[in-house]
């Protein structure tokens, strides 16, 4: 059968996306999947989905611009520093160099219209397409006849008639259609974003504040650790743990300070930000010793390396009271 077109897919990894991809299997397209990670999201969840649904699937990296974005989102946010609509429309917009560069016709999502209260509500979905710049190249396969027709539709490209009516929060319809498909391995709904957990919302929110011109880099630390504010636009993060020293470690940059302990067993402390200061290495080096085994009253010799540097500061084991207000 000669294939009428080419789609390029939006996998996010649930279920709505494979089953997206399965409705315009039964057409005869040519379809790829795309999934993009960030320091928020990881393409994991994407690159199985795409497995499940038996088409090539590509991960792509969009970190920097999206951190760009996530700093002003011009939609707002949702309950803590999820910009969903802004987000939409980047990763359209992203996509769409991938659908110039591979020939392709249109794009499509497993958006469900009702389905998320911020992003997929029909106002919402028109405005992604307006930020995307492909008003009429989005095929949406689940929800398609609640929406009006795209000009894939309407080219011939994609047959309306085979596509889906889907709406609201409920899976009852979902569920029917991953057992005629034969989807046995269902993905757990949302969860995926860490923008949407309060934690670590409250700690990006603190980090953009000190340092507005952190990258994503910066951004993965909050990840693990303690974290500090020693001042200025400098931050220090401590392990909890061997397997977070070690991670820690591996992660640490030349401009970042590192700080360890020799003497005793202890965390190692990364110093990241801005210009970092003498005081400021003295102060990480003492939050460094109060979260090592060194004893109450204590001095010690605390190893720091730094842009391909090295030295030794001395301090005095305080305590771990005066850093707990400098905790993000």
């Amino acid at each position: 059968m000669r294939v009428r077109g080419k789609g390029i897919g939006l996998l996010s990894g649930g279920l709505d996306s494979i089953l997206a991809v399965k409705v315009l299997q039964e057409q005869p397209l040519e379809l790829m999947g795309i999934t993009f990670f960030t320091p928020f999201f990881g393409p994991e969840p994407g690159l199985k989905a795409g497995r499940l649904a038996g088409i090539p699937t590509r991960a792509v990296d969009i970190g920097a611009v999206f951190l760009d974005m996530l700093k002003n989102p011009a939609h707002g946010y949702g309950r803590h520093m999820n910009p969903c609509i802004d987000c939409h429309g980047l990763m359209l917009r992203e996509a769409a160099k991938i659908m110039d560069a591979e020939g392709a016709d249109f794009l499509f999502t497993g958006e469900v219209v009702g389905q998320r209260p911020m992003s997929q509500r029909r106002a919402a979905m028109k405005t992604v397409e307006r930020i995307s710049g492909l008003s009429g190249r989005i095929v949406r396969p689940l929800s398609a006849k609640l929406l009006e027709p795209t000009a894939v539709e309407r080219e011939g490209i994609v047959d309306r008639e085979k596509l889906l009516d889907l709406h609201g929060r409920g899976r009852k319809r979902q569920m029917e259609l991953a057992a005629h498909y034969g989807i046995r391995d269902i993905p757990q709904p949302g969860g995926g974003c860490m923008l949407t957990k309060e934690g670590f919302a409250r700690k990006l929110k603190e980090l953009l504040a000190v340092l507005p011109e952190a990258d994503p880099d910066d951004v993965e630390w909050l990840k693990w650790g303690r974290h500090f504010l020693l001042g200025g636009s400098c931050l220090l993060v401590v392990g909890r743990s061997k397997a977070e020293n070690e991670r820690l470690s591996a992660m640490a940059r030349l401009s970042d300070v590192v700080l360890r302990v020799p003497s005793h067993p202890g965390p190692t402390g990364i110093v990241f930000g801005g210009s970092k200061n003498r005081s400021q290495i003295y102060r990480a080096a003492m939050i460094v010793t109060a979260y090592s085994d060194v004893a109450l009253g204590e001095r010690v010799a605390v190893h720091w390396a730094h842009s391909g540097a090295q030295g030794w500061v001395t301090v005095r084991n305080v305590g771990k009271d005066p850093w707990r207000t400098r905790l993000l």
